[in-house]
């Protein structure tokens, strides 16, 4: 039997991504399949609770501890990701391991670079298609909510948009970023709602359709 393949959407704060992950969720289950939905960071675990007041900047954490417990925090969900996708449950995920290493990579210089940034997830279940919805800080900041958590500053969001173009031409297509396969995608997420969604539905609809036959990729493999 085909497993179910395993979608993530990421991009900058403010692009859509839980608008447009609850709107796929919806017509994945309208045309018959099942979905585990997932967001990262999960802050209902007990890490993702440090997070949450983290991120509501109600607490403060050394920068390298802050990446770390985002990291342990999608470790927590890893196995059950495997399991969804061999039950034949589609995993789609709202932000994922690039957002961890994007928005830390972002901060500053090294030691908090982009290679160790990336060191913690190296392993974790990989993504058959990543879905990258990209906007510009400034169109962003038009949307409602702009600015209420700490990392959304605009200064702040175009650095972490360079980050995800390296990773994207990094991961994107495999063989670029030590083994890593996800189709990496990249969707105008400054227009409307209802363009968007079907721009992501024509990315996926083959994908979800066929499901697939190899095993669960990880991601950066030779990395480990």
């Amino acid at each position: 039997m085909p497993r179910a393949p395993f979608i993530v959407i990421e991009g900058l704060d403010r692009s859509g991504k839980t608008t447009q992950t609850s709107l796929l969720r919806s017509r994945l289950e309208q045309s018959g399949h099942h979905v585990a939905l997932l967001k990262f960071p999960d802050r209902t675990t007990p890490i993702g609770t440090l997070i949450d007041s983290y991120l509501r900047s109600q607490s403060d954490l050394d920068d390298h501890a802050i990446h770390l417990l985002f990291s342990a925090n999608r470790w927590e969900l890893a196995s059950r990701i495997e399991s969804n996708l061999k039950s034949n449950t589609i995993v789609l995920c709202d932000r994922y391991a690039f957002s961890g290493i994007a928005f830390s990579a972002a901060k500053g210089p090294p030691p908090l670079g982009y290679e160790w940034c990336r060191a913690p997830d190296v392993g974790l279940p990989c993504p058959d298609v990543t879905l990258f919805l990209d906007i510009t800080p400034e169109k962003a900041r038009e949307r409602g909510g702009y600015g209420e958590e700490r990392y959304e500053k605009e200064e702040m969001q175009r650095r972490v948009r360079e980050v995800f173009r390296r990773l994207g031409e990094e991961t994107g297509g495999g063989g670029g970023s030590g083994g890593t396969t996800t189709r990496w995608e990249v969707i105008d997420a400054g227009r409307d709602q209802e363009t968007v969604s079907m721009e992501i539905w024509r990315r996926v609809e083959n994908l979800v359709a066929n499901g697939l036959e190899e095993d669960v990729d990880r991601l950066w493999k030779d990395r480990s």
